[in-house]
């Protein structure tokens, strides 16, 4: 069923919404009851050593894939010249060694990681742990409700925070945070391209030291064909074979610490002088502007560790430290510093010395080995992708786009076609234009460098506003970390026109998508708030009105107002003038957390008079939350609805005081009578609609610039905006379930 109009918008205005209408409160206004049982504060979530552990081992399948991977082409970027002195090869192995200390140990097993937004990390929920200590988003249905959901809450000192007023009272400010927020996101998805080229065709490219004749073009060939079959197989989700990631991973990092273990001993013991900052003074001292240029070579030696704090929500801040303090960092500057071994006494090693400091013995192994942990690394780096794809879309910056889930039993594991897609050709491109780990590894490490600096950035804002550390430490932070994440900017930023702009050209896509999509999603938010429909036009269109008839059922109106009920209902009910026995007006709303216990998911309100039949009802979900229900959004709905009812006509409060009330034993048990009959009445009337049949009607809400807009307004709203609706297949309602064989579309265009 599709129905269209066109509804002549407001004036410019009037378009936004002042704040005392946003407060206005009447009966619909106001979402009062959340079911069932409201719990303050989190619950710890204690989990026993042995389970840590477990998590600790499985963590190294998903989280190090990338970083892991990263030993196969580190040397050969950042001595993309060769080796001119010697004990060059001291100066780089030290700048690596400080490398992966202070970021990835430092910066995020230390620090980072204590930033999580209730288990979960990445560059969201840095910013939706900002946004609910500082009034910063933009998220145009916020309520004081929202608050009261237990992991909304934040332990934070008292106190008013200066700079939290500052933030507060800034636009810019808002701004420039969601934009940094969708940088983040973006570079990261940046990532999910570049890590399966550059980590396939350097592990692929390990075959020209057992066939010499092999050329160029032909590893370029197998490494497409691989990158082809490894984006293909996505949709069949990776619950068949992830329980072998972890193994395999574990078995790689023992393999390159043990290869080096054995270089170190083997070529040269005394290359632990390397950790002497006075070797890499002298390489600065002697080679100036192109050791600045290496730097580019050398950060892709902790490419991936973002996945530290991004992935952390499927194992525990715990399992992480343990798995990278106890295998992954020691095998990581064993592999380095054994490489560098080689090195050191056979400088022209460099274009390829990882494969050549393996031991004749070792070389097959070592190559299979490195395929694998390079698909693995891909494979981990795509789901990263599509997790980000999910949360940009649950908080309306990004389109609704098809997202299957692959597997019943694990929820994380999620599959979206068209971005899959779009991500097969653009790998596939990038490897065929470059063809070389030298030219990608440019583009990467921008990338790399982009996601961490803005990480570090949001961390100092929570270090400043929510954990209030001492002055002192955030300095030391600043100037530590900070000074050498600008350093690594300014030197991968040179290679710019070496394929450095690859990320920024991809970023810069990708955000203008999240801002166009983001900016008329808050106009037709707004709109819609200004338009909703009061409790006594309900009352007139049900009641009154002679034309339209209630038939057998149960219907769910879909709309993104949490405040009323949207405008489209009205125009529903004049051109089909037939109403369901039992109305359910149901907001799907993504709050700026991670996940909304089920208990606390759902709020409902009557529509009255009681017996129109009608409620109101406000679904909360966080960003990680998609696909989460093992049960029908509709049967859920249904239940909790239920309760709600049997709550309203019959409270715990009153309940108490009946049963206290003994000197009129009558009156109580008449009163016991008459509202038991009426909540069988009305729990009757609900499953008799349940069970003739259950229909989901969405707005469909087309847009357009109202007459007399600006161009810019008319290029945003007529142009992008529709351009995205038109050639993005877009899901319906997302976030939850709904059967397609009862739903039905009903279209309205709005003139922003």
């Amino acid at each position: 069923m599709s129905t269209s109009m066109k509804e002549e918008g407001l004036e410019e205005e009037e378009q936004t919404v002042p704040q005392r209408t946003l407060k206005r409160h009447d009966s619909l206004d106001i979402e009062s009851r959340k079911f069932a049982g409201h719990s303050n504060g989190r619950n710890a979530d204690n989990k026993s050593w042995s389970v840590i552990l477990i998590l600790a081992f499985q963590s190294i399948g998903i989280v190090y894939g990338d970083i892991g991977t990263s030993p196969t082409y580190v040397y050969q970027s950042a001595f993309y010249n060769g080796i001119r002195h010697k004990d060059d090869v001291y100066g780089v192995l030290g700048i690596i060694l400080y490398t992966i200390t202070l970021l990835p140990l430092v910066k995020y097993v230390l620090i980072v990681l204590r930033a999580t937004d209730n288990g979960e990390g990445g560059t969201f929920a840095l910013y939706s742990l900002i946004c609910r200590y500082a009034n910063v988003g933009f998220t145009p249905s916020e309520e004081a409700e929202d608050r009261e959901v237990s992991n909304f809450q934040l332990p934070t000192p008292s106190g008013e925070s200066i700079l939290k007023s500052k933030l507060e009272s800034s636009k810019f400010a808002k701004y420039f945070l969601l934009f940094a927020t969708m940088l983040g996101t973006s570079m990261v998805i940046g990532d999910g391209i570049l890590t399966p080229c550059i980590s396939v065709l350097s592990a692929v490219g390990g075959i020209k030291r057992a066939h010499e004749s092999m050329t160029n073009d032909i590893i370029v060939w197998i490494s497409v064909v691989i990158l082809v079959i490894l984006f293909s197989v996505q949709r069949f989700g990776t619950q068949n074979v992830s329980y072998v990631f972890a193994p395999l991973l574990s078995l790689w990092m023992l393999l390159i610490g043990g290869i080096g273990l054995y270089n170190i001993l083997h070529h040269d013991p005394t290359i632990i002088k390397a950790i002497n900052p006075r070797y890499i003074r002298d390489y600065f001292k002697k080679n100036k502007k192109e050791a600045w240029i290496s730097l580019g070579g050398c950060i892709l030696s902790i490419t991936g560790t973002e996945a530290l704090f991004a992935d952390v929500g499927h194992f525990t801040v715990t399992s992480i430290r343990i798995s990278t303090c106890c295998l992954i960092y020691p095998c990581l500057v064993l592999s380095y510093s054994g490489q560098a071994a080689v090195l050191h006494l056979h400088n022209d090693y460099a274009s390829d010395s990882f494969y050549k400091s393996v031991p004749d013995p070792m070389y097959w192994p070592t190559f299979v080995m490195a395929v694998l942990a390079s698909i693995i690394a891909s494979q981990s780096l795509i789901s990263g992708t599509f997790s980000m794809i999910q949360q940009s879309l649950s908080l309306g910056c990004f389109p609704r786009v098809t997202i299957v889930h692959t597997s019943p039993k694990y929820e994380g594991q999620i599959y979206v076609p068209g971005v899959n897609f779009l991500l097969m050709l653009a790998c596939v491109a990038v490897t065929l234009c470059f063809r070389s780990t030298t030219h990608i590894g440019n583009a990467y490490g921008i990338a790399v460098v982009f996601v961490m600096v803005l990480t570090s950035s949001f961390t100092v804002l929570i270090m400043i506003m929510i954990w209030r550390t001492h002055i002192l430490l955030i300095i030391s932070y600043v100037v530590v970390i900070g000074f050498m994440e600008l350093i690594y900017l300014s030197s991968v930023l040179y290679k710019f026109n070496q394929g450095g702009y690859l990320p920024l050209a991809f970023s810069a896509i990708l955000m203008m998508i999240m801002f166009v999509w983001n900016d008329v999603y808050r106009k037709k938010y707004n709109y819609e708030l200004v338009n909703k429909i009061s409790s006594e036009k309900i009352n007139n269109i049900i009641s009154n009105d002679t034309h339209v008839s209630r038939v057998p059922g149960l219907a769910v109106f879909y709309s993104e107002i949490v405040q009323g009920i949207p405008p489209i209902f009205k125009h529903y009910v004049e051109n089909v003038p037939a109403l369901h026995s039992v109305l359910i007006f149901v907001s799907i709303k993504s709050l700026h957390i991670s996940t909304v216990r089920p208990e606390e998911r759902f709020l409902f309100r009557r529509v009255h008079p009681r017996d129109l039949n009608v409620y109101r009802c406000v679904a909360r979900y966080g960003y990680t939350d998609m696909g989460k229900d093992q049960q029908p959004f509709e049967v859920m709905l249904v239940e909790k609805l239920k309760e709600y009812i049997k709550e309203e006509i019959w409270p715990i409060e009153m309940q108490r005081n009946e049963d206290v009330d003994e000197n009129n034993e009558e009156r109580r048990r008449e009163n016991q009578k008459a509202r038991k009959e009426a909540l069988e009445r009305e729990i009757e009337t609900i499953d008799k609609a349940f069970s003739a049949g259950v229909v989901h009607l969405i707005g469909e809400n087309e847009v357009v610039a109202k007459k007399g807009a600006n161009i810019a307004k008319k290029a945003l709203i007529n142009h992008a905006y529709n351009l995205l609706q038109r050639n993005l297949k877009v899901g319906d309602k997302a976030i939850v379930d709904i059967p397609h064989k009862r739903m039905l579309k009903v279209c309205m265009t709005y003139e922003l």
